[in-house]
């Protein structure tokens, strides 16, 4: 999927804000996150998904198309002090992420998934909007690190658990500072 086209995917619900330096379409959805304008009982009746009075930067999402990895990887991170959802996709990550981003700590994503997107591309979207989200990359396949944004991290499968758990444990105890 060309990036434009993730643009638009991101942007399909906002129409008429003006970016400083940055697309509008991406720009109205950092301020719609930073708004808290995004509702999940309102959008898609998906509230059930997503637990009332989670505390900020407690979630991770685990983006994997393999049932059996997802639910490793979802097992592994529950033992953790974070909150954790699976998605089997990129979309379906971010359907969370503009529900819940600012809550994000960690995004664990493989690079080849179900849908139109692949793991790289969702976690270049990431680190553009929600740039204090510790990204963790995983394939099977080496991945070339100018694929990678900037503060990314790549652990190649199989992974194991204790890498997954330190990236974990440094997307509580340091997240990134916040973006002024």
């Amino acid at each position: 999927m060309p990036l434009d086209q993730i643009g638009q995917t991101l942007a399909s619900f906002y129409d008429d804000l003006i970016a400083e330096g940055v697309p509008p379409h991406l720009a109205a959805l950092v301020r719609r996150v930073r708004q808290g304008q995004v509702d999940p009982a309102a959008e898609g009746g998906q509230a059930d998904r997503f637990p009332a009075g989670s505390r900020p930067g407690n979630l991770a999402i685990v983006v994997e198309d393999e049932e059996d990895v997802r639910h490793l990887a979802e097992a592994l991170l529950e033992e953790t002090q974070l909150e954790v959802i699976g998605c089997a996709s990129a979309e379906e990550a971010l359907d969370v992420l503009q529900k819940r981003g600012g809550d994000v700590a960690l995004i664990f994503a493989d690079v080849r998934l179900a849908g139109q997107m692949d793991g790289l591309q969702l976690v270049r979207a990431v680190a553009t909007l929600w740039p204090r989200t510790r990204l963790v990359v995983t394939s099977g396949q080496g991945v070339r690190t100018p694929d990678l944004p900037r503060d990314a991290v790549f652990i190649a499968k199989p992974w194991r658990a204790v890498d997954v758990l330190v990236e974990a444990d440094l997307a509580t105890k340091h997240p990134a500072p916040p973006v002024s």
